[in-house]
């Protein structure tokens, strides 16, 4: 038995290390992007899953919202102006970090979004996103996996209560980057995120993605990510520098049509969305109240209710229509009926008469020739007698 389990875990080890041997050293260089066939020796087809790596990263399991914490650091779902603070300063140290020590990285999907409405994160957004060249992601493991980051803020402050004053905001993250990160396709889908920057207070993290162009000869400038994202080269670069949450942060060139290819045109004008409302006064969005709640629901049954009335009478006005036409249509049913039936006596009555008026004829006829027969009759008759 411990034989077996031995060669399992030889046979697992080997797997693992024959996957890592295999990234080129074009690969090993911490440059903007790779060159082209950098990462080509990972292709694999997507329902090939022979020596992946299991799932690293694990959430806790129930809502929607504790998907969103690493199982290592989560103690309880927070409040949602915890969750906001937490996500405030989570971001502004990710940011800080990369921007110390050289990191080209940018804001992604939803965060990405919250920048285009006011350079602020989504306030009803669990997620957090960002993004990283392979070769970036490749650095981030050789000289930065396992990091904790002490984070001073020079922006805000908070109650410290063994001195009973206010000071810096201070943070604690974890940056931990995938063993996964050497193969660039899918497969399962259990290691899609490539690296996570983790608030060790309360298990809220960022995650990073990885991008790279894996098909470098049959669809060069093209970039994907681990769950199909693609963009092309000068959609991402060259970056666009600018404020996010009032730190320097990165959105890609071609931000907009990012933004409006992966969530619609209607992400960049709806002004109400997740029990949140747009102020385009103070360009903040506000989480509604119980009374905008109240109201809204009001305005939402009236408002169906006029709609059910609207459908009401357009229904009623094609029935009346309706009806009006067969009503014609019966009318001048019958008079067809009263013309043909009129039609039909008249002539039956006209072809009686012609019928009376034959007989007659046929009769004055038929009582002629007797009278010529009797008289014939009579004339040989007396012929006889005087012969």
């Amino acid at each position: 038995m411990r034989t077996l389990e031995t060669i399992l875990i030889l046979a697992s080890l080997l797997s693992f290390l024959t996957d890592a041997s295999l990234l080129p050293r074009s690969a090993l260089a911490s440059r903007p992007r790779l060159s082209p066939g950098g990462w080509a020796p990972f292709r694999r087809k997507k329902e090939v899953h022979v020596g992946e790596l299991p799932k690293y990263f694990h959430e806790p399991d129930g809502n929607k919202a504790l998907h969103h914490y690493d199982t290592r650091y989560h103690h309880r779902e927070l409040p949602y102006d915890d969750k906001q603070d937490t996500q405030l300063h989570l971001i502004r140290s990710y940011l800080e970090y990369f921007q110390k020590h050289g990191m080209e990285t940018w804001l992604a999907h939803g965060t990405l979004l919250g920048w285009w409405w006011n350079a602020k994160l989504l306030p009803w957004d669990w997620d957090i996103d960002t993004q990283v060249s392979v070769a970036t992601l490749r650095f981030m493991a050789e000289k930065h996996n396992s990091t904790k980051y002490t984070y001073v803020s020079s922006l805000d402050t908070e109650f410290d209560p063994a001195t009973s004053k206010q000071v810096p905001v201070t943070r604690t993250y974890h940056l931990d980057v995938n063993p996964a990160i050497y193969t660039r396709y899918r497969n399962s889908g259990d290691n899609v995120i490539d690296a996570r920057w983790i608030d060790v207070r309360n298990g809220l993290y960022i995650d990073i993605t990885g991008v790279a162009e894996t098909m470098p000869k049959e669809s060069p400038g093209i970039w994907t990510c681990k769950n199909y994202h693609k963009y092309k080269s000068r959609e991402l670069w060259p970056m666009r520098e600018t404020i996010y949450e009032r730190v320097v942060a990165k959105v890609p060139y071609a931000y907009e049509r990012i933004i409006t290819g992966e969530y619609g045109e209607r992400a960049i004008i709806m002004e109400e969305y997740e029990g949140h409302r747009w102020s385009p006064v103070d360009h903040v969005w506000y989480k509604k109240n119980k009374a905008d709640e109240k109201i809204e629901l009001t305005e939402q049954m009236e408002a169906r209710k006029k709609k059910q009335d609207q459908k009401v009478e357009k229904l009623n006005k094609e029935y009346e229509e309706e009806k009006k036409k067969l009503i014609e249509g019966e009318g001048e049913r019958k008079a067809k009926e009263d013309r043909a039936r009129e039609e039909a006596e008249e002539r039956a009555a006209g072809g009686g008469r012609e019928s009376s008026k034959d007989r007659a004829v046929e009769r004055r006829s038929f009582t002629g020739n007797i009278l010529l027969s009797q008289a014939a009759a009579e004339l040989q008759q007396s012929e006889r007698q005087s012969s």
